[in-house]
């Protein structure tokens, strides 16, 4: 099967003239007629991953996040550090494309990201409700420390974040990736009662996590459970690596797992 760097990119998501613009999407090394050998998929392309795409013989990584550590990885802020030199030295002595993978995964609908999440708790016909930002479930009941057990377990995490009464039973769960566990995103959801348990990515500590804790101690039935960004968004880049087996069968496609950014001490 030969397949370029654009037919993969293509098969992704939309076409680049039905992308929307700005975009953080876009090849950031490699050229788009490059015949594909071998494609790696990660939710961040640190070193570790490069490294080990490259052994594995790929000369396509596609990446959820930047290469440059900012959202909109503004490169030239970066250019004097060691760590930018030298981690742009791999890349271009090995001569491996990166092409990152944001935006387009986001904007499916159901969204791909939160969906491969959904996918990995096991929870796919939970779903009531997919929103942009969002998904409600209805799940078995269970309490607030069932549920964080289960969900560490699922995802083979060393441990997650519980804000709220852990003995407290819930149903209704709002499942919210990456940077969406901000207060304006979570604080709606349990206010109106769609949900009484948010499974969160990330967000501002003192914003939805203290929301969370007032409401507690004033009785109210709600609670948190944050689980990291990474650890939110990876499972969807694992299942975009799945769709692309499908679709270039005649390809190698892996999906490379970091372990957590953070140890626990």
């Amino acid at each position: 099967m030969t397949v370029t760097i654009q037919e993969v990119i293509d098969r992704i998501g939309k076409t680049a003239a039905e992308r929307p613009n700005p975009t953080v999407d876009g090849l950031r090394f490699g050229g788009p007629d490059t015949i594909v050998r071998g494609i790696a998929v990660s939710f961040m392309p640190t070193v570790s991953a490069i490294e080990r795409a490259i052994a594995m013989g790929a000369n396509l990584l596609i990446a959820h996040e930047g290469v440059y550590y900012s959202h909109q990885e503004r490169a030239e802020g970066l250019r004097p550090n060691g760590v930018y030199e030298r981690k742009r030295r791999l890349i271009e002595e090995s001569g491996i494309a990166i092409y990152r993978c944001h935006d387009d995964v986001h904007r499916c609908v159901p969204d791909g990201i939160t969906w491969g999440l959904i996918e990995a708790l096991g929870w796919e016909e939970r779903v009531r409700e997919n929103r942009p930002a969002a998904s409600l479930l209805t799940i078995p009941a269970m309490t607030v420390g069932e549920a964080a057990s289960y969900v560490k377990e699922r995802l083979g995490l060393p441990f997650v974040r519980v804000v709220g009464d852990r003995s407290m039973s819930c149903e209704r769960v709002g499942i919210l990736v990456g940077y969406r566990g901000g207060g304006a995103t979570v604080i709606p959801l349990l206010e109106s009662d769609e949900a009484e348990l948010i499974i969160a990515g990330e967000g501002p500590e003192w914003e939805a996590p203290e929301y969370v804790r007032d409401a507690a101690s004033l009785g109210r039935r709600k609670a948190l459970i944050v689980i990291g960004h990474a650890e939110s968004e990876a499972p969807g880049m694992a299942l975009l690596c799945r769709r692309l087996q499908e679709a270039f069968p005649g390809l190698s496609v892996r999906f490379l797992a970091d372990k957590p950014v953070f140890d626990l001490i």
